[in-house]
């Protein structure tokens, strides 16, 4: 049995664009995929008035929409929890 420890597989996120206004934080990310062809859009939602973070996976085509419009596409979304410490 071999017990070596090994790194997992490095993943970077860059951030394309960032809007906050108001107690809501929306950033789009590009990840990626580090030794593969695949690479994957997200859009992760801070929302401090209500205590709630999620993140949706996008298409490229539709990530600006996503991006513009969260809350719209939030049932797409693949981390959603809502904590009372996040809200202000």
């Amino acid at each position: 049995m071999d017990l070596s420890l090994t790194s997992p597989p490095h993943r970077t996120r860059k951030e394309l664009a960032h809007r906050s206004t108001e107690g809501l934080d929306v950033t789009l990310l590009w990840c990626p995929q580090d030794g593969s062809s695949e690479e994957m859009i997200i859009v992760c939602v801070c929302d401090y008035r209500d205590g709630v973070y999620f993140e949706i996976p996008a298409e490229p085509y539709l990530a600006l929409h996503v991006y513009n419009h969260p809350f719209a596409y939030r049932d797409f979304s693949s981390i959603d929890y809502q904590d009372d410490r996040l809200a202000a």
